[in-house]
């Protein structure tokens, strides 16, 4: 029988615990797969997305509710994306033009392999939005760079973005783990076409690597901007030292200049004639 259902990713935040979350209706642990309603799935990763298939809207929210004090860091608004499923049962599994994903049955293994490739594929689709952002601030900072020779009062504000940047993306890419594939494929290899398929549909690999290189890219700008902001604190420094060498220069300078007039006026005034006192007439 004929098949088709939605598949939805959310990415909540930056980290989402399942630890504790074990009851009657786990399905799996890796992902974190639980049962709800009658066939509904949801698939938790632990780098913050949520993967449902087959809910309604109703229990898509009662689930984001129970999971609301297990995401670490939330996003204010979580980021989604979804695809269509269609079972044909005695087909191929296959990708069509469309983009939509047919497959043999909706089997708990062929969901794991879409809701791990859609998971990852908007962590990734998250991660390119801010990296392009960093990039779009750092464009101006480098033309100011080649007009003016320095970094300018933005470069730390930058500095800050970059290094948050940096440090959420290690913290997400590292833990989503881009190129790896699942472990539900050690058991069922019977799906790697499927799994390959779905990669090379959402270029999980050109988009990891390509994503790795503007990091690199990144990383080294920064470096470039610490060491600028640095000289230009070493210099203004040294500025700052020169300025209080001649300040000190003067003072002694005045010293010695005041000084000299004070011996000389003093030297003056004990070197003065001492007139003659006149004593008292003497009548004739």
């Amino acid at each position: 029988m004929t098949e088709t259902f939605s598949v939805r990713a959310l990415l909540l935040g930056e980290r989402l615990e399942t630890r504790g979350l074990e009851r009657d209706d786990t399905l799996a642990t890796n992902p974190f797969t639980l049962r709800v309603g009658r066939e509904g799935t949801a698939f938790l990763f632990r780098y913050g997305v949520a993967v449902f298939a087959r809910l309604s809207a109703i229990e898509e929210d009662d689930v984001l509710r129970s999971l609301r004090a297990r995401v670490h860091e939330p996003l204010a608004t979580p980021e989604t994306d979804q695809i269509q499923v269609r079972v044909n049962p005695g087909g191929e599994d296959q990708i069509e033009p469309s983009g939509a994903v047919v497959i043999e049955a909706a089997s708990l293994e062929r969901l794991q392999i879409i809701a791990n490739v859609l998971s990852k594929s908007l962590v990734l689709g998250h991660s390119e939005a801010r990296i392009a952002g960093v990039f779009d601030r750092i464009e101006p900072l480098a033309v100011g760079l080649q007009r003016k020779g320095r970094p300018g009062a933005q470069a730390r504000e930058l500095l800050r973005q970059i290094g948050d940047v940096l440090l959420t993306q290690h913290r997400m890419v590292g833990r989503v783990e881009v190129e790896e594939k699942p472990d539900v494929l050690w058991d069922h290899p019977e799906l790697e076409r499927l799994y390959a398929r779905l990669e090379d549909e959402y270029e999980l690999v050109e988009r990891s690597r390509a994503m790795e290189r503007k990091l690199a890219l990144i990383s080294e700008t920064a470096g470039t901007l610490i060491e600028l902001v640095h000289n230009q604190r070493s210099l203004r420094l040294e500025w700052y030292i020169i300025g209080l060498i001649g300040l000190e220069l003067l003072l002694s300078l005045y010293g010695l200049v005041f000084g000299g007039l004070l011996s000389a006026i003093s030297a003056a005034g004990s070197a003065a004639p001492v007139l003659p006192t006149l004593g008292p007439m003497t009548r004739i």
